[in-house]
């Protein structure tokens, strides 16, 4: 309830059901595995003197987490780019970052929706997947609504989604359901800072999530 994740648990402290019916389980150990990550990040015109602040928390997040992870860039506004695939090299991650062309409206569920379909569609299926939204505003652009986007994602094998809402206060109530109903739904967090000041440490926080994983065999 207090949005950290709680690293002293015990195999016992865990219950598995299958289809209603209790598993016995055989393993469990408490890792920091690899996953891959997806960092999406708007790219709309009110977020072009944010983005200085969001790259540099974006490049420390990855710093944070595991070496062996495989991360993705999407820049998004009123269409998403891959602006680079999969890498663990830190000069082109920031590299994608520094693509800056902010125009337009935000197409924020097409871009979870697509950065989540390429997961599916490229990541190993026992390799844990997640994604990390930062936008300033509503969704203006996309063509699936909030409930279809959340559809589409909230499935067995899709990713976790953080977001993190750097809001004005006259879009605060809609951006704010979007951001924690598509992080609520698939098991993630959802963040509003207060200013730009807080965005480093909530992207540390998030790669502290992603670290601290238990991993159950049954």
């Amino acid at each position: 309830d207090r949005q950290h994740p709680v690293t002293s648990l015990k195999q016992g402290d865990f219950v598995v059901y299958e289809n209603g019916q209790p598993q016995k389980i055989t393993s469990f150990r408490q890792g920091d595995v690899p996953v891959a990550l997806g960092i999406l990040v708007d790219n709309s015109g009110s977020m072009r003197d944010k983005r200085p602040a969001v790259n540099q928390a974006a490049l420390n997040l990855v710093r944070a987490s595991n070496p062996k992870d495989q991360v993705f860039i999407v820049n998004f506004s009123q269409t998403p780019y891959l602006d680079q695939d999969y890498t663990d090299n830190i000069n082109l991650l920031k590299n994608a970052l520094n693509h800056i062309d902010s125009r337009g409206g935000t197409a924020l569920y097409d871009a979870v929706v697509a950065s989540a379909e390429h997961l599916t569609k490229t990541a190993p299926p026992d390799q844990k997947k997640v994604l990390l939204v930062v936008t300033d505003g509503e969704d203006t652009s996309s063509m699936d609504t909030l409930d279809q986007a959340i559809h589409k994602v909230a499935v067995d094998g899709g990713p976790t989604i953080y977001t993190i809402g750097i809001l004005g206060s006259e879009r605060e109530k809609r951006g704010r359901r979007a951001l924690r109903s598509l992080a609520e739904q698939t098991g993630g967090v959802a963040f509003f800072p207060k200013d730009l000041t807080e965005v480093d440490e909530i992207s540390r926080q998030v790669a502290h999530d992603i670290r601290n994983q238990y991993i159950i065999g049954y």
